[in-house]
């Protein structure tokens, strides 16, 4: 049996134990594992628009105005009150009765959003109820103005313009009256001569208030010449009083 000696044994001893040491730092570390990966997270849905306007935005009742609309990012719409569910754009008519508020709702992930707008409605105008006969005798007496003239004259004068526009005013109030205008003369010239120039105007009193927007079959004409004068003396101022186109209402 070989017997080794102190010093040697103790030197084998170190050696073994920096092997050992040696061979345990050469191991590798563990790497460690990666932490998982997070996903970033879904925008928020985007929030809804919508417009709502009316074409017209007064009417008079019984008749339409046209609703139209746009949205973005909405899934449901409804117009209210009477119209229901609509697509995302569009028109459509209405004819309210009375006054309305129309509001549109438009919905989707992201929430809702309204909008209105307004169709007044007018009522009509209640048709004039016309007066009694002998009331309509008195305003047409109270209202209706003679045209005066030149002498030798059918031409309108500015004072006849402003006495025919009177007329032809209470004229379209009362559609159902019509009216013959008598054309008249002075008594100087001739009888023929005279009935000629009552006729021009006469004539020339119905074209003025045919030009105002009279119908035409409303208006006769008749002349009488010299032979119906309103005053009887012979100066300037009686003569005038004859030149005239005299309203008489039409049986």
């Amino acid at each position: 049996m070989t017997v080794v000696s102190r010093p040697l044994y103790r030197a084998l001893l170190v050696a073994g134990l920096v092997a050992t040491v040696f061979t345990a730092g050469c191991k590798k570390k563990p790497v460690p594992a990666n932490p998982p990966h997070e996903a970033a997270p879904a925008p928020a849905p985007a929030q809804p628009t919508v417009t709502l306007s009316a074409d017209p935005t007064s009417i008079s009742k019984g008749d339409s105005s046209t609703l139209s609309w746009t949205s973005t990012n909405a899934t449901q719409l409804t117009i209210a009150p009477e119209v229901g569910t609509v697509t995302a754009e569009g028109t459509t008519k209405v004819t309210p009765s009375d006054s309305t508020t129309y509001t549109i709702t438009a919905s989707g992930p992201g929430g809702s959003a309204n909008a209105t707008t307004r169709v007044t409605v007018s009522a009509p105008t209640p048709p004039v109820e016309p007066a009694p006969s002998a009331d309509v005798d008195s305003l047409f007496t109270k209202e209706v103005q003679d045209a005066y003239f030149d002498f030798n004259k059918a031409d309108i004068r500015p004072d006849a313009r402003a006495a025919l526009a009177k007329t032809a005013d209470f004229l379209r109030n009362y559609p159902q009256i019509r009216v013959t205008i008598e054309g008249h003369c002075d008594e100087r010239g001739s009888t023929e001569y005279n009935l000629a120039l009552g006729d021009r105007r006469a004539g020339a009193v119905k074209q003025y208030l045919v030009s105002l927007g009279l119908s035409a079959d409303r208006i006769s004409t008749v002349s009488f010449g010299k032979e119906k004068p309103f005053c009887t003396q012979s100066n300037e101022a009686c003569w005038q009083q004859n030149r005239r186109g005299h309203f008489v209402r039409a049986q």
